[in-house]
């Protein structure tokens, strides 16, 4: 059953114009271009980084060493180690929405953490789930301390998390953990979603958009209010800044599902085609697979051939870039490109409604602008 991706929401694969993987956008406001991002990113890490040591460090040996590991802080010899820690757009946007009603960027400290906490608790399951064995340029911690300790450490994660914020013994510390809890719930959802997708020939767009709406907007969408609910906004206006975090997370999401295939393995510390090895079902491929046409048909095919073949760990190089060039002739790459800049025009559109200083606006449209254009 074909989709018919025409319509309002949604332009229709081929649409968009042909360019580079990482869509460019414009400014949505021009006093967001004076904002150095890097500052604010390293503003979040800095602030949330000795509250999430000290909270790894209650975890009982060895998940205490295994959670170290993960975050970039020693290596898989127990050395100390400068590793790269992710790209810190959460706890960013955790201590930014603390200005938001006027209070300090401290104040959304325990959101970051919190939310960084469930992120990661996310990924090192994930990557045991997807058989990833690279993170972050370096082996995945399943690969390094085994399946258990990944499971493991990523349930004691997720319930640091909570411990973080209900520690604070406040209404609004209530009024986050059951945001949180929320996110979580639907990011596990998405999870559930994603990985039922790879045994399937066919799955819908908006079916796709509902996933990664769950895997990845859901979280950016409570990072971004999660630090103004802790400084004591009301429910409107969370709610609005969830708004933007969710269609910011759909925008990161298809670049990452762009990057999910055409990425620079350099940039990505991810294998070549790695979406197309695990046979994710990612926008570029679904919105393709929906396009119709010669190459559209060919793609679905061969999907299909995939799905059943007993050999697919050993397809060459060769075999994956055909099916990266079907879906890029079929327009599955430039529609997703366009749906990122679609997604982003949304959440900058949902900070409208809320009251906050200039300097704090500019700085989430600044977040923004680098979520979408990045290349990795």
């Amino acid at each position: 059953m074909k989709l018919d991706l025409q319509g309002a929401d949604h332009p229709a694969p081929g649409d968009a114009t042909k360019g580079d993987p990482v869509p460019a956008v414009p400014s949505a406001q021009p006093a967001a271009d004076a904002v150095d991002v890097t500052a604010l990113l390293e503003r979040g890490r800095t602030l949330a980084t000795p509250v999430l040591r000290a909270a790894v460090d209650r975890l009982a040996p060895p998940m205490d060493t295994v959670a170290a590991y993960h975050f970039g802080w020693i290596d898989a010899q127990g050395n100390p180690a400068d590793g790269d820690g992710g790209k810190a757009v959460r706890p960013a946007l955790a201590v930014l929405s603390a200005q938001v009603p006027g209070a300090a960027p401290e104040v959304g400290v325990p959101g970051a953490v919190a939310v960084e906490l469930v992120h990661n608790f996310s990924l090192l399951h994930d990557d045991l789930m997807d058989g990833d064995e690279q993170r972050r340029h370096r082996d995945t911690v399943w690969k390094v301390h085994g399946p258990a300790q990944a499971i493991l450490v990523g349930d004691a994660l997720f319930a640091l998390a909570n411990e973080v914020l209900l520690e604070l013994g406040t209404v609004e510390a209530g009024r986050a953990t059951r945001r949180l809890t929320a996110a979580s719930r639907a990011l596990i959802d998405g999870q559930a979603q994603d990985i039922s997708y790879e045994h399937r020939e066919r799955v819908t767009v908006e079916e796709c958009l509902e996933m990664e709406g769950n895997k990845t907007g859901a979280l950016l969408a409570c990072a971004s209010s999660i630090g103004a609910v802790l400084g004591g906004v009301d429910d409107r206006t969370a709610d609005q800044l969830e708004k933007y975090g969710y269609h910011l997370g759909l925008a990161f999401q298809a670049v990452d599902d762009l990057l999910g295939i055409w990425g620079d393995p350099e940039a990505t510390g991810k294998q070549t085609w790695s979406d197309l090895r695990q046979r994710k079902k990612s926008l570029p491929v679904v919105a393709a697979l929906a396009a119709g046409g010669p190459a559209s048909e060919r793609l679905g095919e061969l999907l299909a051939a995939d799905a059943k073949s007993n050999d697919f760990d050993s397809f060459s190089e060769e075999e994956f870039a055909a099916r990266a060039a079907l879906i890029e002739e079929a327009g599955g790459r430039d529609w997703t490109a366009e749906e990122a800049r679609r997604q982003y025009a949304v959440a900058i559109e949902a900070l409208d409604s809320v009251q906050m200083p200039d300097h704090v606006r500019a700085q989430f449209v600044a977040l923004a602008d680098f979520v979408v254009v990045r290349k990795r």
